[in-house]
């Protein structure tokens, strides 16, 4: 839950019940286990409770967004940037659960974006209320997934088109405002896997905004089962075959361990790019004019929200007047003479909520030649950099994605893929009281890395993790 989101809704007076107490039972773990070792098919049914360990407030629990609102405290404070949010252990152990062929679809209430960052394929997750940092074409469909908050809720146009050349549309938003109608695209899917599931397991929901709340009733039909794990009680508590009161961090890493899974870390990787566009001077061909942009892969004017500043330096050229670019677009214009290449570094500065502090990019230039053209397939550079994070047991590596050169004006343009966070998940505490839950791995899993691939040394920083 976004607390831009709780902000933008229309005002209702009936949100249902906020504010009950928190329930802790002793965990059924052996047979949630069972359960779901023995479901043919399995679909998680999840809501803003699994997301509270990421630093996202809910939305009825004591210190729920609605709950402080109707007491008159306002909205809570996230512990971290909305846009930095990292998946929980729960989300990434339904990852694992889905990779062993035992989880079957994912139907999600919640807009932040958690279950895709954390690697639920897109075609097994349901989103019916829609997410925080999607858009949707309104004419050919096409979906963009960003790495900022889309800044409308209700289905409204936003500053951004359609990619597409033949389309070219202005795109929505994706988030549902009270009035609006769960979209047929995630309500279909959703109810068809809740009729074919044997297992419904309902995730850190209270299971109070219809129709949502009633999806999960309708694998009764079909003799399937109910399994509310909440802090509170539900209203379809009385429908569930087994019901657990605790955080469902916990509950869920008791249950991998019993199936012998292991909870995959979370690599959090983010793409930018870099462009060089050089303007010959007509009168005098030896001068060159030259800007340097670093942007978002989503659009010129398109936020860049993990990177705070960029300082650029001339490595081998000391003679040139080092910048630093501290507001958005981040935009370099110089006049030189052409002469021979020099590189430029480019030290990004990262905001909060990043593993890495900063890192830095050199950045060759040579105007009297074209660079060749380099296109890697995406999925690969950012899979390798994530097993390089996890196998470094730190973050801060990087790597090129597409390199490309247009000729008129002559711009180079180079898109990287950074490995910006890894976070382990080893175990959770036996106290079935408290709140906390163990984010952690062998050594330095949570810090970032001392020195990156390239060489360019890094001080060491430890990875706050909410």
């Amino acid at each position: 839950m976004s607390l831009g989101y709780a902000e933008k809704l229309s005002y209702r007076e009936d949100v249902g019940t906020v504010g009950m107490s928190e329930i802790f039972d002793l965990p059924h773990i052996e047979r949630l286990a069972a359960m779901i070792q023995m479901s043919k098919h399995l679909v998680a049914f999840t809501g803003a409770g699994i997301s509270t360990s990421c630093g996202i407030p809910d939305f009825r629990g004591p210190k729920g967004v609605w709950t402080l609102q109707r007491e008159g405290k306002g909205i809570a404070e996230a512990s971290l940037p909305f846009h930095r949010a990292m998946p929980s252990m729960t989300h990434m152990a339904l990852v694992e659960l889905e990779k062993a062929g035992i989880l079957k679809f994912v139907i999600s209430q919640n807009v932040d974006s958690l279950h895709l960052r954390s690697g639920i394929p897109r075609e097994k997750l349901s989103e019916l209320h829609g997410n925080s940092f999607r858009e949707i074409c309104p004419s050919c469909g096409a979906e963009y997934l960003r790495d900022f908050e889309v800044e409308t809720i209700g289905m409204k146009k936003t500053s951004r088109r359609c990619s597409d050349v033949k389309c070219h549309a202005r795109l929505k938003d994706t988030v549902l405002d009270w009035e609006d109608e769960l979209p047929p695209k995630e309500m279909k899917p959703a109810e068809q896997h809740c009729r074919m599931a044997d297992v419904v397991l309902c995730l850190g929901t209270s299971l109070q905004i219809t129709p949502a709340c009633n999806l999960p009733l309708k694998c009764l039909r079909s003799g399937g089962k109910i399994v509310i794990i909440n802090l509170q009680e539900t209203p379809k508590d009385k429908k569930a075959s087994l019901v657990i009161h605790g955080l469902v961090d916990k509950i869920i890493a008791g249950v991998m361990n019993h199936l012998n899974l292991r909870i995959p870390p979370y690599v959090r990787v983010d793409l930018f790019q870099i462009s060089l566009t050089q303007l010959p001077r007509l009168s005098e061909k030896k001068y060159v004019k030259w800007t340097l942009r670093v942007a978002s892969v989503h659009g010129q004017r398109a936020p860049l929200p993990f990177i705070k500043s960029v300082e650029v330096s001339f490595s081998d050229r000391p003679t040139l007047k080092p910048a630093l670019l501290h507001k958005q677009p981040f935009l370099l214009k110089r006049e030189m003479v052409q002469t021979r290449p020099f590189k430029m570094v480019l030290k990004l500065n990262f905001s909060d909520g990043c593993g890495c502090k900063c890192t830095s990019v050199e950045f060759p230039v040579d105007f009297l030649a074209l660079t060749d053209g380099i296109d890697h397939e995406n999925d690969a550079v950012i899979q390798k950099l994530r097993d390089t994070a996890i196998q470094d047991r730190c973050c801060g590596q990087f790597s090129i994605v597409e390199r490309k050169t247009h000729i008129s004006p002559i711009t180079e343009t180079i898109v990287y893929a950074i490995a910006t966070n890894i976070v382990g998940f080893s175990g959770f505490l036996a106290n079935s009281r408290s709140s906390e839950v163990i984010f952690e791995s062998n050594d330095n899993m949570v810090k970032r890395k001392n020195e990156d691939v390239n060489g360019t040394e890094n001080p060491l920083k430890k990875l706050k993790v909410h």
